[in-house]
């Protein structure tokens, strides 16, 4: 088969890999350089660096319209247009193009989390279970007939980085299942998505990183596993902005102000929340790095032994 793969990030790099893996890909369109650095230098993404490595075809446009840009997909014939994470709505116009139309691997077990940052949202609804789905694209967002779908139980541990990876891994691996079946000549009986249970993983906001003590423990624990490694919950620590890269949810009842250090020793800061408190563990002062809070307070002398 003759394969056109789109993507960008680090997540789509298996989807990759697993689609060019009998080097079947033609083309790769991914997002234009950006700046990125202190430098703001252009950088290439994840997905043209291995796909130069590989020694495939690169095309990153602005946008996916134009009659140069659909007449030079559809030089490449494709049988098949593969989409993981590329940044940019396909129109009709190219949806038409391949043959067996485009695949779509969506990290959600659709419809729940359509868009754009269904891995971290999963964790900060407090789901117990996610997983990927390969999906026949058609105009809507994430709307398409589902061709095949494979769950992951999400564990207490889990953050935002640890879900992404194996995510990436499961995507590819449901990738290849698909393609192996369209190769054997077996066509993927897709299954409409029900009407009800659809929700929506809008893009992540900075500001929804700083923590609201007012809020419950068990929410602003869910959000710091989230938003780990980006874009990283932070809070007002006792007269401190702080990172929190760590923290964990303790089933405390307690008549103190939110926000409020309860105790802080070499277990963590624990804090007050609207339900419960928040035990920190690892943080980030400004400009340093992340650090366990039994270091952190060694700088802090006037919280060791609060609460006690």
């Amino acid at each position: 088969m003759k394969l056109v793969f789109a993507g960008t990030p680090e997540f789509a790099v298996p989807s990759l890999l697993a689609a060019d893996a009998r080097n079947e890909v033609v083309a790769v369109y991914t997002q234009p350089d950006r700046p990125a650095g202190r430098g703001r230098a252009l950088a290439a993404s994840p997905v043209k660096r291995v796909a130069l490595e590989r020694g495939l075809t690169v095309h990153q446009p602005e946008r996916l319209k134009g009659a140069g840009v659909l007449d030079t997909l559809r030089a490449f014939e494709p049988d098949l247009m593969i989409v993981v994470a590329y940044g940019l709505l396909l129109p009709q116009a190219v949806l038409d193009i391949p043959r067996f139309g485009c695949w779509n691997v969506h990290a959600s077990l659709l419809p729940r989390w359509r868009g754009a940052a269904p891995i971290q949202r999963a964790i900060q609804a407090g789901d117990a279970e996610t997983g990927v789905c390969l999906m026949q694209m058609e105009k809507g967002l994430d709307t398409g007939p589902v061709l095949l779908r494979q769950s992951t139980p999400i564990a207490p541990e889990d953050t935002g980085g640890s879900l992404h990876d194996r995510l990436a891994d499961l995507g590819a691996q449901v990738l290849a299942d698909g393609l192996g079946l369209l190769r054997a000549g077996m066509r993927l009986g897709p299954s409409e998505q029900p009407a009800h249970g659809a929700t929506y993983a809008h893009k992540l906001d900075k500001a929804e990183a700083r923590l609201d003590w007012s809020r419950t423990a068990r929410e602003l624990a869910d959000t710091v596993r989230a938003f780990n490694p980006w874009p990283v919950a932070e809070a007002e620590v006792a007269g401190e902005r702080l990172r929190i890269h760590g923290a964990t949810a303790v089933p405390l009842v307690h008549g103190s102000q939110p926000g409020s250090v309860l105790a802080a020793g070499r277990q963590g800061i624990v804090i007050a929340c609207g339900d419960g408190a928040l035990r920190l563990q690892r943080v980030q002062r400004a400009g340093g790095r992340a650090i366990d809070v039994a270091d952190y307070l060694n700088a802090r002398s006037d919280l060791r032994g609060a609460g006690a």
